[in-house]
């Protein structure tokens, strides 16, 4: 279980190296969208294996991860997957998270097949209205001690 962080001035525990290009894929998600939240807990119930690590893009963790793969950090559009040094953005992002679940979720891979352009304008469409539908936040999610260690800047 995920919850909310109340206050300012959150001690960090640990901060894994985020420029390892082999090390594992980071999901950089808008950390005060309701989708993009339940997002994560989604991904987290069905990554088995602790493929994935996660961090906020308004972290400092992900404002640098932005910056270091030429990403615009004031962009809140799109869930970012940096793996093995490349950045995925928008309907290849998803895919690629798809792709790394356990359970039926990687037959997702085919949805490749589709072009990027109507991908990419379906993720569009729910992103622009991510808000309206799943509400916004003040605060970043604080993640459950079980799962922390998989997250950036805790």
């Amino acid at each position: 279980m995920l919850f909310f962080q109340v206050g300012k001035g959150e001690q960090r525990m640990g901060e894994i190296n985020t420029a390892a290009p082999n090390a594992h894929p980071v999901v950089l998600y808008d950390g005060t969208c309701g989708l993009c939240n339940r997002v994560v807990q989604f991904i987290l119930r069905r990554d088995r294996k602790g493929k994935f690590r996660f961090a906020a893009i308004q972290s400092e963790t992900g404002q640098r991860m932005f910056l270091a793969n030429g990403l615009d950090p004031t962009s809140l559009d799109s869930v970012v997957v940096i793996d093995r040094g490349k950045a995925y953005t928008k309907s290849a992002a998803a895919l690629r998270i798809a792709g790394g679940l356990n359970g039926a979720w990687p037959l997702c891979r085919m949805f490749h097949l589709v072009p990027s352009g109507l991908r990419d304008g379906l993720y569009n469409y729910i992103a622009s209205n991510r808000y309206k539908w799943f509400g916004q936040s003040e605060a970043c999610m604080l993640p459950d001690p079980k799962v922390r260690e998989r997250f950036l800047d805790y």
